[in-house]
């Protein structure tokens, strides 16, 4: 077993890096450009919407409010009709980058705490890079990735979207191994 607080290196380097590789993969001009399409009629639809002012948050289109209502025929039929959206308003005005990549880090953070912690129970100081890359990568990989796959099983959100994260959730999860493994304490 090795203590957490003996990793707090491997934890903020791999931090580091998995942010700068982070920042590369989604300014790429084809990596992620084609994510989230425009809705038909960008402009008519917003401007159907906006009367509405939804706050924001995450809304299902039409939403039952019980079991009985779901079996109701006008519940059917607003289902056969459509549009049947999962939709989330966030706040008008422009992004604020600063606080979303904070935000970023923090969790890239916690990531590492949670992978030196799987890590630091199973394997003891002195252990061999290849074992410390297996588990700091599987322990990595199933935080930045697989709880992905929930989204397009229940919330039908697209399966393409969820490959190419998973895909970066891969490259964050080796490079969070290759540090571990580098730096695990002798």
């Amino acid at each position: 077993m090795t203590g957490i607080s003996s990793l707090w290196l491997p934890i903020l380097l791999s931090s580091v890096i998995v942010f700068l590789v982070s920042a590369v993969i989604h300014m790429a001009p084809l990596w992620h450009k084609s994510d989230y399409p425009r809705v038909p009629d960008e402009n008519g639809f917003m401007k159907a919407v906006r009367p509405f002012a939804p706050p924001p948050g995450d809304y299902m289109v039409p939403r039952a409010y019980g079991a009985a209502e779901m079996k109701s025929p006008e519940f059917a039929e607003k289902m056969r009709v459509g549009p049947n959206m999962l939709v989330t308003v966030i706040p008008n005005g422009p992004w604020s980058m600063g606080r979303n990549l904070g935000m970023w880090f923090a969790y890239v953070v916690v990531v590492g705490i949670f992978t030196a912690y799987v890590a630091g129970r199973a394997l003891p100081p002195g252990t061999d890079y290849l074992a410390v890359f297996r588990f700091a990568g599987v322990a990595a990989f199933l935080s930045y990735s697989v709880a992905l796959w929930q989204m397009p099983i229940w919330f039908r959100r697209s399966w393409r979207l969820t490959i190419w994260a998973t895909i970066d959730g891969l490259i964050f999860a080796l490079l969070t191994a290759g540090v571990f493994g580098w730096l695990w304490p002798s």
